[in-house]
């Protein structure tokens, strides 16, 4: 994962294939006009090698690429802007993070805004040191504290996004059994219901509480995430995660689906300043 997510390296290999190939040059004619090995341009094309944004340019300007919206698009995928100055900063750890989790890491850094449905824990930009640590605790069961320490930090360091100029948008459907599941214990618990009441204040961030009287509703099927970027609609993606892999969805069908089923659980759910007081009622026991 040299520069962005698999899922970005793919899109903007298969799009520069095809601009390339508008422009009638091999891959061999191309490489030969921008002073490389034809390999790299091929490992581009095919989302093997990610590209840097200066790459890119070179190889729009040999296409003949003028289109300033068409530019900024296989720009935006390069990974060029939109994470505050902290660019691939979980790089220092893919000794110990899976692809997947920094292809979410690189998405959820260079976005715009976040929208997303919990149905069982808080969501990781969100969590105290302490719950962090018992959600990772549970989910990597076997693993030594060195490797429990580091997965924490990361998942802590993650929320500096909230806190980037611009800071990441978060609004977020938690369904009532994440509130009620102990994680850690009551003070942990407690404590981390205390975060929650102190995040839905920040303006970055929008909380809503799905409550069981809402009965059966279309999140049932499990949690989700949508990305949004600021420079292109072009790049939002829905992330479906599993026990051993992540599912990215880009088809504008797909991205609709999941925006209006998301839109409906909002409908469904509390608003914000009642959802903030079901959350302090929970803390306070009741």
């Amino acid at each position: 994962m040299q520069h962005g997510p698999a899922v970005r390296r793919r899109k903007l290999g298969a799009e520069l294939r095809d601009l390339r190939t508008r422009a009638g040059l091999t891959s061999g004619e191309a490489a030969r006009l921008v002073g490389w090995h034809q390999s790299k341009v091929s490992r581009i094309e095919t989302g093997i090698s990610g590209s840097k944004p200066a790459d890119v340019r070179l190889l729009l300007d040999a296409y003949g690429v003028t289109d300033p919206q068409l530019r900024e698009l296989m720009l935006a995928l390069a990974g060029a802007g939109g994470s505050g100055g902290r660019d691939h900063w979980w790089h220092a750890y893919r000794g110990v993070l899976p692809p997947a989790y920094r292809d979410f890491i690189s998405l959820e850094s260079q976005a715009s805004a976040m929208r997303t449905l919990e149905t069982t824990v808080v969501p990781g930009l969100l969590q105290t040191p302490e719950y962090a640590r018992a959600v990772t605790r549970a989910a990597v069961e076997g693993g030594d504290e060195d490797q429990l320490d580091t997965l924490v930090e990361v998942r802590l360091a993650r929320q500096d996004v909230l806190r980037a100029q611009p800071p990441l948008e978060l609004c977020a459907v938690l369904d009532e059994a994440v509130l009620r599941r102990e994680v850690g214990g009551p003070e942990v618990m407690a404590r981390q219901l205390g975060r929650l009441v102190e995040s839905a204040r920040l303006p970055q961030v929008r909380l809503q509480v799905l409550p069981f009287a809402a009965g059966a509703h279309i999140g049932v099927t499990g949690p989700f995430v949508i990305f949004s970027f600021s420079r292109t609609s072009d790049l939002d993606v829905v992330v479906l995660d599993h026990l051993t892999s992540s599912l990215y969805l880009e088809r504008k069908e797909d991205l609709q689906a999941y925006t209006e089923a998301f839109n409906a659980l909002r409908a469904h759910a509390l608003s914000p300043g009642d959802s903030s007081d079901c959350i302090a009622a929970i803390a306070d026991g009741a």
